[in-house]
């Protein structure tokens, strides 16, 4: 999955993957629709959807076969990993909850200081990370 995340900052060619990849192998687009069995026209329309976004994984799995290559795909964490992504939104569940309960004591003359409410966050992140609620997925 790592291996995945030095990707992260590839950008796809203008002209597309498929343009890009049988341009490269010196492939014309007469070749490639002979070994996927459709017109030039369908090429130019497959390069086409791919720069639109509008292509199927199945398109592109197809064509990455007529070009003896394999798609690969998959979902990179931003944040570089899915424990990573996990702690982020753990954290930020616990900070309002801690911050809810913070402003309630604070109404009530009880205010803490900054460094319990900080343990506070960081005690109530490590025990949503154990419990794993389905609501750490529901804030944006």
């Amino acid at each position: 999955m790592m291996v995945f995340a030095t990707l992260t900052g590839t950008q796809a060619p203008a002209s597309g993957w498929i343009k890009a990849i049988r341009k490269a192998i010196g492939m014309s687009m007469q070749q490639l629709g002979n070994k996927l069995s459709i017109t030039r026209q369908s090429i130019l329309e497959t390069e086409t959807r791919e720069t639109e976004g509008s292509i199927t994984i199945k398109s592109l799995r197809e064509v990455a076969k007529a070009l003896d290559m394999q798609l690969v795909y998959g979902f990179v964490p931003n944040d570089g990993s899915l424990d990573a992504l996990i702690e982020k939104k753990a954290m930020e569940l616990a900070t309002k909850i801690v911050m809810r309960t913070s402003n309630s004591m604070k109404l009530e003359d009880q205010e803490n200081s900054r460094e319990r409410i900080e343990k506070a966050i960081q005690e109530r992140t490590e025990m949503i990370k154990k419990e794993m609620p389905k609501i750490l997925w529901d804030q944006n």
